[in-house]
């Protein structure tokens, strides 16, 4: 199983980091690591980005926002630190973080350092080499959820986080937050913004379960154990964690779940191996979910349409960067495309009820 795991690799252009200032302190952080310092980039993400380093024997991963970005509220590492070093006590397969540093001039932006979580992350395409049958693909699906309700159940207030959000209108300014930030990133004309904004605004529920939510949960932001891979291991990037609606956590995470009956578009742009035999569908996700959580889920199409528009938004503002010339990163130029699907599904979900 060691050809599946997950690997840094080379730097892209342009997301280096100043190696001669970053070295002096770590090593004034880590005196006793006395070997050869070596950096090495994560290739897969599009916001905050992530790195491998090697100070010696010690291993270490760090985080940082994007080169480019305006929306500073989106890429607050000294947020993520904090709930991440509140979070790992009572939720372990949260990071384990080490060191915050506000010092722009060590690299040119604040980061973080935690420990590393080593296993396999299964992305759009399966490894090659795993073994992944539909009995297997069926557990892992379960075990997801299970793994989002143990989120949902987790004491926030005891857990020193009651501050992280206010529950209370958390649909209504998500809604009109994000509807902001299209505009505010606008590069193309939509027809489905204004559509999607307008139902969103006369349909929305009114909430009914309260949690810590991560806001990005999906197969490639879990890490699994190598030597059981329907056993997670780490939830990856909490940069958009917050106290709020249960179901919105839900509607993201189907959000990015494509069933094998979705249409071309959908498929194309699948995140993960949702589709292969055995996994659950959106429909029986819901179902499961529900019945661990014992949650009233009827109006789950709502936080569906919502969180594909979310998304949409989400792609339009990193495209916005690319568009401006802010980062070279060639995997954005597409992106176009991709907004347009989500907005496509999401206004369908919007009306037609249908998940």
């Amino acid at each position: 199983m060691s050809d599946c795991l997950d690997h840094a690799a080379a730097i892209r252009s342009g997301e280096e980091l100043d190696v001669d200032k970053l070295e002096p302190f770590l090593r004034r952080h880590f005196p006793n690591e006395t070997g050869a310092f070596e950096v090495r980039q994560f290739p897969s993400g599009h916001s905050n980005l992530t790195y491998s380093l090697h100070l010696g024997a010690k291993e270490l991963v760090l985080r940082r926002p994007p080169f480019g970005s305006k929306v500073k509220s989106a890429h607050d590492m000294s947020r993520e630190f904090r709930v991440l070093s509140k979070l790992h006590s009572v939720y372990a397969p949260a990071p384990q973080v080490l060191l915050y540093c506000d010092d722009a001039s060590v690299i040119g932006a604040p980061f973080y350092l935690m420990q590393p979580i080593h296993g396999i992350i299964l992305r759009r395409h399966l490894p090659a080499a795993l073994d992944f049958p539909a009995e297997t693909a069926g557990r892992l699906s379960k075990a997801f959820i299970e793994n989002l309700v143990r989120l949902h159940r987790v004491d926030y207030t005891a857990a020193g986080l009651s501050d992280l959000g206010r529950p209370e209108g958390y649909l209504e300014r998500q809604v009109r937050g994000w509807t902001e930030r299209y505009y505010g990133s606008e590069t193309h004309e939509y027809p489905e913004v204004e559509k999607m904004g307008q139902w969103m605004r006369q349909n929305m529920p009114t909430t009914s379960a309260v949690s810590l939510i991560h806001n990005d949960y999906k197969y490639d932001n879990v890490v699994l154990d190598s030597g059981e891979i329907t056993k997670i291991v780490g939830v990856l990037d909490w940069e958009m964690c917050t106290i709020g609606d249960s179901l919105s956590d839900l509607g993201t995470a189907l959000a990015y779940w494509v069933d094998r009956t979705d249409p071309e578009e959908l498929q194309e742009n699948r995140w993960g191996p949702t589709s292969e035999p055995g996994s659950l569908t959106r429909a029986e996700i819901v179902h499961y979910y529900s019945e661990k959580n014992g949650c009233d889920a009827s109006q789950i199409a709502f936080y569906l349409a919502f969180a594909r528009f979310k998304l949409a938004v989400i792609v339009q503002q990193i495209y916005f960067r690319y568009h401006q010339g802010l980062t070279k990163d060639q995997r954005f130029a597409a992106m176009p495309e991709t907004i347009r699907m989500l907005l496509r599904a999401s206004l369908h979900t919007a009306q037609t009820g249908q998940i």
